[in-house]
């Protein structure tokens, strides 16, 4: 019989943080700078849809929420329609990128399974929230970059360690 082998709170913490905060590392400075981009573009793009949501509450759970399937409309309004403007913020911050970008996700999965359902696989409804998707995922992925709350958090956390 093999002894089990157990991972210490504080290696699990450590690697919880790594996860939370440290980038994928890329050198090249100009691909730096338009991931940079990138992010401060998918977010700031995706407030406006929030925003639209918190104007007309009842419409899109009545029209949206309700017609995916889902319970609780007005309050899963309410979810996306912050997740849209927080998390898009936190985003274009960089600022625990890859839960905001986790949770963008899973509102453009939605949008999509909305525009499936009620348009099909047209092309025109569903591309935005494709695209959304895809820089989204991209972003859970590989973290805000070089130029990213995260990165900077994530440098003086291993400082304090040395």
């Amino acid at each position: 019989m093999q002894p089990m082998t157990t991972v210490s709170s504080s290696k699990q913490s450590n690697s919880l943080v790594r996860l939370l905060f440290q980038s994928t590392t890329v050198d090249p400075m100009p691909l730096q700078v338009l991931w940079l981009v990138i992010r401060v573009s998918a977010g700031g793009l995706m407030i406006h849809n929030g925003l639209d949501k918190l104007a007309n509450v009842q419409g899109f759970a009545d029209n949206v929420v309700t017609y995916i399937g889902f319970p609780y409309p007005v309050f899963l309004t309410y979810c996306a329609a912050y997740t849209e403007v927080v998390g898009a913020i936190l985003l274009m911050l960089g600022f625990l990128t890859r839960l905001d970008a986790a949770a963008l996700l899973i509102t453009m999965l939605v949008a999509i399974f909305f525009h499936v359902k009620g348009n099909g696989f047209k092309v025109t409804p569903l591309e935005t929230a494709a695209l959304y998707a895809s820089f989204y995922l991209f972003f859970l992925i590989n973290g805000g970059g070089k130029f990213a709350i995260d990165t900077w958090l994530w440098q003086q956390l291993n400082s304090k360690t040395d």
